[in-house]
């Protein structure tokens, strides 16, 4: 890597350090101050001590007055902007109004969705670290961890969906090394509309290019994902980004600061320009003015990226400090005002020592700048040098800036002159909750109840199956992921492609198993089960690798919360998330709530992504989603029933998304969780993939079709006549119902397979084998038989997407 020799260490102000031989600063030292600490108080509500006036902070030369108009451009209610005042017991300036703007915008601070949120089941004797933290974090074993997160990038997506993309990849990263943990694996949930507008496919190849060239560039491996395709996201695409990493217990850290005089540093890149209000532009909806907010979408640099993570891992491991945060949504104000809230402090800053790559840039424009690449440390005050010596190490700069006090005020300074002087535990614990009306829209009740209108006659199965592996929702996701390295750092198990990603731990027998899912169709039409569904579906896929299910991560994507049919799909699928999650015993650990995710046409379907870790007791044990072997016996797991509603068939033939979507029987979910996790430790599967979207029908063609970079597939022969019974074929083969998996073993191995399923209670049934290499795939079913040629199926499935995009 070549060295960058325009990252000086920034001059080291003498009054923030408690050593010798430090230089002297030009800058007057930061004052003491006799503010007494602001206890804490429940959210909410107003203490004595929040109302009586505080030391004044004083208009920054230029800053505008405040106005209604003002307060209104920054995302502000009249009534919220009162709660300002009365906290401060005067106006605020221009900075602090931009503060407020920041941590009380809806992407900072969940004021719709907190009391939601705190019905998730969040302990258990796997969780380390649950919400609250950058990441959530699950024990392992031999002493290891894994800490991972989801966040949305949605909004930046949308108006620049390279940038856009490159940003939220960067910044979870940094959500997860900021816990001591080196990144892993990457993975992406993606919505977009149609690809028959241009536009959708701008926004499709911008997002994925953007996705592949930051993990790349950084050497994070891209290890799975998901891609759906809807008109509701046609206006407001959908970039949730996870990332996943790997630590010592011993070694986690916090973003918690403490130590009255420990110093704070800026470590990584310059502050510009770039960002500024990205937490409001991320809690409004997208507008046709929305583009002007292009300039507000933050500049990605994987390079200074990959520098930072290092440095923050040898800065960790070192000893010399006590805290870290990254410095994402609302840069500089959110990083230094949750860290001395979370440790119970003050802090001081001086915004003149910060950093910048712009001419001019004010003290407002510095606390919400969004540039990237930047952490905000905590150092030991006698460890600064240190700190800065590791920093040039990776060729940083390490900055110091302000120093952790005992007043528990939140105060910025632009030398000698206080701008910001604001009570740091009301600033974040007295945002207003609401609790917004909660209606389901009786339209979605009618949609439920509705079936496609009548039409021509349905084609044939075997003409059906084709049309649904060429449907953009269902056919390969090749395309996408051949864009990503997916095997850096030589730890890949399974790759992108199947039912779930697997990571060996470097030193270890065990691995870990990722997945993200969410079926939006599910949670439209009834958001209770939809929510359930997306967690059984997720554990469905980490087992179905032989990984046990061990906790989630959720990234929360609906409208307006201000709409109550929009609150109603909000609260009933995160309902459903909660019941499915105690059911299988899979905490929350954290994620991201965003709103606000309308355009002109209207709300995007609700869209709750779940990330997923399972464990792997025996990484060379992990289990494919395909065919391996030729006269391996094939099963079905779990009972089909005539559940179209929501499905892709109904979709892909009808264009039509109605109906009851499936039920989710969560004791029966468990069971096969239980199943498939045990038939794998004992080594009696060759394959295993779950049964969701498209049915049973795709499912068997995805298990004969074969890996991404198989040559060819197999050939199946399938005897379907006494399975089912009392279904129509289409019924059958395309249903979508819920708690079902596919598997082969080989033939000596099936009574096992039989006689552990009548030991966990789980409905087995033996439907034919494998094929013969590039074979016929045939399904016999009671009034018709379907049979295509493997190398055909191979053909619409993998080029469906390609050839939209026209390559």
């Amino acid at each position: 890597m070549a060295r960058r020799a325009d990252r000086p260490v920034h001059p080291l102000p003498w009054d923030l350090v408690r050593q010798g031989g430090s230089g002297e600063s030009a800058r007057a030292p930061i004052a003491q101050h006799d503010h007494p600490r602001v206890p804490h108080r429940d959210a909410g509500r107003l203490g004595s001590e929040a109302t009586r006036p505080v030391t004044p902070a004083t208009p920054f030369p230029g800053d505008p007055p405040i106005t209604p108009a003002l307060v209104r451009d920054h995302n502000l209610t009249a009534a919220e902007y009162h709660r300002i005042e009365a906290m401060l017991g005067r106006a605020p300036t221009f900075a602090e109004l931009g503060v407020f703007s920041a941590l009380w915008s809806e992407h900072c601070s969940y004021k719709h969705s907190k009391p939601v949120l705190r019905t998730f089941p969040t302990t258990g004797p796997q969780v380390v670290q649950g919400p609250g933290e950058n990441a959530g974090v699950l024990r392992l074993p031999d002493g290891w961890a894994v800490a991972f997160k989801i966040e949305s990038h949605n909004h930046p997506s949308a108006v620049e969906p390279y940038q856009g993309a490159a940003t939220g990849v960067g910044g979870i990263l940094r959500d997860v090394f900021t816990m001591g943990a080196r990144p892993v694996a990457v993975l992406n949930s993606l919505r977009f509309g149609p690809l028959d507008a241009a536009r959708n496919r701008y926004l499709f190849a911008g997002v994925v290019r953007g996705v592949g060239d930051y993990g790349n560039c950084v050497g994070v491996p891209t290890l799975g994902g998901e891609v759906d395709f809807g008109a509701s996201y046609g206006g407001n695409p959908l970039v949730n980004a996870m990332c996943v990493g790997l630590l010592k217990e011993k070694d986690l850290i916090t973003a918690a600061a403490h130590g009255v005089g420990n110093v704070l540093l800026v470590v990584g890149s310059s502050t510009g320009r770039d960002g500024i209000h990205g937490a409001a532009f991320a809690s409004e909806e997208l507008t046709h003015e929305s583009e002007r907010r292009r300039p507000q979408v933050q500049v990605g640099d994987p390079f200074t990226e990959k520098l930072l993570l290092e440095a923050s891992l040898e800065l960790i491991a070192s000893g010399h400090i006590v805290a870290i945060q990254d410095m994402g949504a609302a840069g500089l104000t959110s990083s230094s005002a949750e860290m001395a809230a979370k440790g119970g402090v003050g802090v001081e800053i001086d915004l003149s020592l910060v950093p910048t790559r712009e001419p001019g840039m004010t003290p407002y424009e510095i606390l919400l700048s969004e540039s990237q690449e930047r952490m905000l440390v905590v150092a030991k005050a006698d460890r600064v040098l240190q700190v800065q010596a590791i920093a040039t190490k990776w060729e940083l700069a390490a900055t110091p800036i302000g120093r952790v006090t005992d007043d528990g005020m939140y105060r910025a300074r632009w030398g000698s002159q206080v701008v910001v002087e604001i009570p740091g535990r009301p600033l974040i614990d007295d945002c207003p909750v609401y609790t917004p009306d909660a209606r389901e829209d009786e339209a979605i009740a009618q949609l439920r109840a509705a079936r496609p209108a009548p039409g021509s006659p349905l084609p044939a199965p075997d003409e059906v199956l084709l049309t649904l592996l060429d449907h953009p929702p269902v056919a390969s996701k090749r395309w996408v992921y051949e864009q990503y390295d997916s095997t850096v750092q030589a730890s890949t198990v399974i790759g992108p492609g199947g039912d779930a990603g697997v990571i060996l731990v470097r030193g270890a027998d065990f691995g870990i198993a990722v997945t993200v899912d969410c079926n939006s169709r599910y949670v439209l039409l009834d958001p209770y089960e939809g929510g359930k569904a997306t967690v059984a579906e997720a554990a469905r896929n980490v087992a179905c690798t032989g990984a046990r299910p061990l906790g989630i991560t959720d990234c929360l994507n609906f409208g307006s919360p201000e709409r109550p049919a929009v609150f109603h799909q909000f609260k009933e699928a995160c309902r459903g998330i909660a019941d499915a999650c105690r059911a299988l015993d899979t905490p929350v650990t954290g994620g991201n709530v965003s709103f606000y995710n309308e355009s002109p046409g209207g709300a995007v379907d609700p869209t709750p992504v779940v990330g997923m870790i399972g464990l792997l007791t025996r990484a060379d044990r992990a289990v494919p989603s395909h065919a391996r072997a030729v006269g391996d016996a094939v099963l079905v797991l779990g009972h089909t029933r005539a559940e179209l509603g929501g499905s892709q068939l109904w979709e892909a033939l009808y264009g039509f998304t109605g109906g009851e979507p499936p039920r989710v029987d969560l004791a029966a979910e468990r069971r096969l969780v239980d199943y498939l996790v045990a038939g794998a430790e004992r080594g009696l599967f060759r394959s295993a993939h779950d049964c969701s979207q498209g049915g049973l029908g795709v499912a068997l063609a995805e298990v004969a079709i074969g890996g991404p970079y198989d040559e060819t597939g197999f050939g199946l022969e399938i005897d379907l006549t006494a399975y089912g019974l009392g279904l129509a074929a289409v019924e059958l083969l395309f249903s979508e119902s819920q708690g079902r998996a596919v598997i082969t073993c080989p033939p000596d191995r099936a009574a096992a397979v039989a006689a552990l399923a009548r030991e966990l209670g789980v409905p087995t049934q033996r439907i034919g084998a494998v094929g013969v290499r590039g074979g016929v795939v045939r399904l016999g079913l009671r009034d018709a038989q379907l049979a295509h040629p493997v190398d055909r199926l191979r053909q619409v499935y993998f080029t469906a997407i390609p050839r939209r995009m026209g390559d």
